[in-house]
């Protein structure tokens, strides 16, 4: 049976990063830390190549698909930016300590828009949104592997939803210029919506030099999603 493979990769480290800043739809560049840091994984880790290449319109992930792939000509998806944070954007927590509404939002959960922003049920829709368009793009022109750059928070909305093996949000959070790969296939997409998380990016150690994490899960997953023949006993 054919399958598409959709490469998710987070972008590199941003000034804000390193100040815990909460920088959403502002578009903070890619530190030095963050392109040196890029430059060492894709001398290090073998990326994944596709027939297309996608990015937030947001520079630090343009910018992270350039170093990692200096060849390819990304197509811009507007919805996979990440959550805009109103007026907290730029600001840490230790700023909006004294702010009732940033207190009242971290009680909750951060489920609520942040003032002059965005609610995460928002956020989640809008990029599950644009993930489908994609894929059915791709479905229908039979291209069969993709790149994506985006933000730790539109991987995390894309798993979250579509992942297996199931896991909630959190769960799904990765380092900077690191991913998770996965693996469509038409019927079972079309008939449940998931996709099989079948790799880390970077590749993980062999078996013998890594911890367990949630891609061990993964196989084992889609086995039982997949190949009801062949699942193990419990």
């Amino acid at each position: 049976m054919k399958s598409y493979t959709i490469h998710l990769i987070r972008h590199g480290i941003t000034q804000g990063n390193l100040l815990g800043q909460y920088i959403g739809i502002t578009d903070s560049p890619l530190a030095p830390e963050g392109i040196k840091q890029l430059q060492i994984q894709s001398q290090q880790a073998a990326y994944p190549h596709a027939q297309g290449y996608y990015s937030s319109p947001l520079s630090r992930c343009v910018d992270t698909l350039k170093l990692l792939y200096p060849d390819a000509s990304p197509t811009i998806i507007d919805d996979f930016r990440e959550c805009d944070f109103g007026r907290w954007e730029g600001k840490n927590a230790q700023d909006l300590q004294n702010d009732a509404d940033f207190i009242e939002w971290m009680q909750q959960g951060g489920q609520m828009a942040a003032p002059g922003g965005e609610s995460s049920a928002k956020f989640i829709q809008r990029t599950c949104m644009a993930f489908e368009k994609l894929v059915e793009s791709m479905l229908r022109s039979g291209q069969t592997s993709a790149v994506v750059v985006a933000h730790g928070g539109t991987l995390m909305a894309i798993l979250s939803a579509y992942g297996l093996p199931r896991a909630p949000f959190y769960d799904w959070m990765t380092d900077p210029g690191c991913g998770y790969s996965l693996r469509i296939t038409p019927g079972f997409w079309m008939r449940s919506m998931v996709a099989e998380v079948y790799e880390t990016i970077p590749p993980r150690p062999k078996e013998s030099q890594r911890t367990p994490n949630v891609i061990d899960f993964a196989r084992e997953a889609a086995k039982r999603a997949y190949d009801p023949d062949k699942q193990t006993e419990t």
